[in-house]
Formats: structure tokens, sequence, C-alpha cells
């Protein structure tokens, strides 16, 4: 006699294949995370006391510092301090955290975390290049980044469903043409990081083209755009075009005065911060409209934030859905697997890219060889190199603001 599909209590095959029923079972990364957070809270201890002694000095005599240093750079080392301090007291909120195994907590004081370290990052970099502290603070940022990704999920049984059910979702928004969407409605796209990482390299590549044609009709003259050591990529135009979409995500669907108004302020403020990092950090100068229309410091203007707007409306209308149909062409079964490689090599591009502009900087600057790195990067990227590679840059050290 057969059994009736009433009678049938036999389980889901994807939940017997994923054991939903069986309790979590402890994991041997739990004692990893445990290690790193006693290592957390020790750091954030043996930290504080020296932090604490800097931030007195710079109280008690404030003067002395400036005049020997200046204005700007004085509030450059008092953003480090600060941020160190902020990276000590939360890291060592974050490592009490996961010793409570409060994950979930845990996950969003690791964003904050990181968030603070590459504020960090940038200080040291305006300060002193490519220093030996950089290098600890990429290995906390690392370390970071992995327990923010281990502990999200949080569960151990919402990972293993996640990772099985994603293959499907993906295969499924395929057929139906919604891959990348985002189906909530709150906004256009899925700000996850696959997205977001491919939305950067088109654009880094589009930019180099919207420039390069600009400058034959403007100036009649073929100049090499590229912002990065290799590849056809200018990374401003990449973060550009992430920090409009981030920003616009949930506006699409508004007015479009409103999303060009809102991008011509986004842009004109990115720009003006890019200028004036580079500047600081290295004495780059890579454009300068001083004595044009609602010229700003000579880092911004009015036409140019006109563009950005300009530009945001067209990328939220039109150019966004045109390259989630781009990103869409990567077959689905190897999508995480080619955003990983494509990822790690346009890292390591970054930071040879950096690597580079220091060493070139400290040659300019008569700056003895500090570093390996630095080494290889003036056997490989000698100043002819590096004035062939970027045209558009000039470097002049007494601009720069390292100690």
């Amino acid at each position: 006699m057969k059994k009736s599909a009433v009678d049938d209590t036999s389980p889901h095959p994807l939940e017997e294949a994923l054991n939903l029923e069986e309790p979590d079972k402890p994991r041997k990364a739990n004692l990893v995370l445990k290690i790193l957070a006693i290592l957390m809270i020790i750091a954030a201890v043996v930290a504080l006391p020296t932090i604490a002694l800097i931030i007195v000095s710079l109280v008690m005599d404030p003067t002395q510092l400036v005049n020997e240093l200046g204005a700007t750079t004085t509030v450059i080392v008092v953003v480090l301090v600060f941020s160190l301090l902020a990276s000590a007291v939360v890291g060592g909120m974050l490592g009490i955290t996961l010793l409570r195994s409060k994950l979930r907590n845990a996950r969003r004081i690791a964003d904050i975390v990181i968030v603070i370290t590459i504020i960090s990052m940038l200080c040291e970099l305006m300060l002193a290049g490519l220093s030996l502290a950089m290098l600890s603070y990429a290995i906390r940022l690392i370390i970071v980044i992995i327990i923010a990704t281990y502990i999200d999920p949080t569960l151990s049984q919402e990972r293993r469903v996640q990772r099985a059910l994603r293959k499907m979702e993906t295969r499924d928004e395929v057929e139906k043409g919604t891959l990348g969407r985002d189906e909530s409605g709150r906004g256009y796209i899925k700000l996850d990081f696959c997205n977001i990482f491919w939305i950067f390299v088109i654009c880094c590549v589009i930019g180099v083209l919207i420039e390069t044609v600009y400058v034959v009709a403007k100036d009649h003259i073929l100049m090499d755009r590229a912002g990065m050591l290799y590849g056809p990529f200018s990374p401003i135009y990449g973060f550009g075009a992430l920090l409009m979409t981030v920003a616009l995500n949930r506006f699409y669907k508004k007015p479009i005065i409103f999303i060009f108004f809102f991008s011509a302020l986004i842009g004109g403020a990115f720009e003006y911060l890019v200028s004036w990092l580079m500047e600081f950090a290295f004495g780059i100068v890579a454009w300068d409209y001083t004595g044009t229309f609602l010229s700003i410091d000579g880092r911004t203007n009015g036409m140019y934030m006109f563009f950005w707007g300009l530009l945001g409306c067209l990328w939220i209308k039109l150019a966004l859905p045109n390259v989630l149909k781009l990103v869409n062409l990567i077959p689905w079964n190897l999508r995480y697997t080619a955003t990983t490689i494509f990822a790690a090599a346009m890292i390591v591009n970054g930071v040879l890219t950096v690597a580079a502009l220091d060493s070139w900087f400290q040659r300019l600057a008569d700056v003895e060889s500090t570093s390996a790195l630095v080494d290889f990067c003036n056997k490989h990227y000698d100043n002819e190199f590096m004035e062939h590679r970027f045209q558009s840059m000039s470097i002049d050290p007494d601009k720069a603001t390292r100690t």
C-alpha cells in the first residue's frame, strides 16, 4: 500500500543534506577567534597608556608642535593619534565581545574597527609614506576583515544554508534576468562585493576613455590618463562611481534634479578630498583649477561639479543598468571565483602603484631608501617610467606633509 503525500514526513532533501535539525557543533575556528580576541585585548591594554601619554604631551604644548610641523601636519598628527586611541578602545571592545560569543555585535564593532584603521593608514601615509607602521596597520586590517567575514553570518548553520542556497538563487536570478538587482526594492542593485568590485573595474576603464577623448578634443594631444601602474584603470573614476552608487542606490527613482544636485555635491567633495590626499601624502598635483569659475582651492570648481552632477544622472538613470548587464555576462558558476582572482590582482596593482609613487617621491626629495620594496620600485619604476606612465601628474616634495 502506497503512502499518501500527507503521510510522508520525510525531511526535505536540502534540510537533510544540511542537517538543519541538528544543533550546531563546536568549530575549531571558535578557539582561533578567542585567541585573536585575547590578543586584541592585550594590544589595547598595552597601547592605551602610550597613546594617553602622547595625547597629554599634545595638550600640554600644542603651540610648539604647530611651530615645528605646521598647522596642516599638526591636524593630521592629532587625527592619527585620536584614531589610534579609538582603534585601541574599539579593538578591545571587539575582543571582549568575541570572548562573550556575542558574534552579531562583534560583526558591527569589526566594521567600525575597519573604518578607523583605514583612517589611521591614510594619516600615516600622509605623514611618513610607506613606513613600517603601515605594515602593522595592514596586518590589523586583514585580521579584522577575516574576523568580520568569518562571523558574518554569525551562526554556522546559517552559513551552511547560505552556501547551499547561493548557487541555486544565482541560477534562478540568471534565468529571470534579475541577477544583481535588489529584490527588496530598497535600492536598484545589491550592494554586495561582486557588484561593487566590477562596477569599480568597469568605471576605471570608462574613466580613462572619457579623459582621453576629452583631452584629445580639448588640447589635440594624446595623453596616457591611467592612474595605476598596469592596465587602463583610473581609480578616481572607479571610486567615484562606487561613491555615486552607494549614495544614490536608494534614490534611483527620485527626480532628475535631486540626483543632479546630490551628485554634484558628492562629486565635488570627492574630487577635493582626493586632490588634498594626493598632495599632502606625495606632493602630487594631478589637476589645478585655480582661477576658474567657482574654483575651491584649485581642487574642484563649478564646471566640474556640474559634470559630476550630469554624470550622476547618466550613471543612475542610464549607465548602471547596462553596467549590471556587463557584470552578468560573467558565467554564474564562475562569478565568485573570477571576482576573487581579479580582486586579488587589482589589490596587488594598487599596492605596487602606491609603493611606486612613494619611491618616486623619495627620489625627488633625496630621501634614502628605507625598505626592500622601495629598492624594488627604484629599480623597476624609475623617474622616466613614472613620468611616462603618469603624464598628468607632477610631484613637488615641498607640498607634502611628511615629517
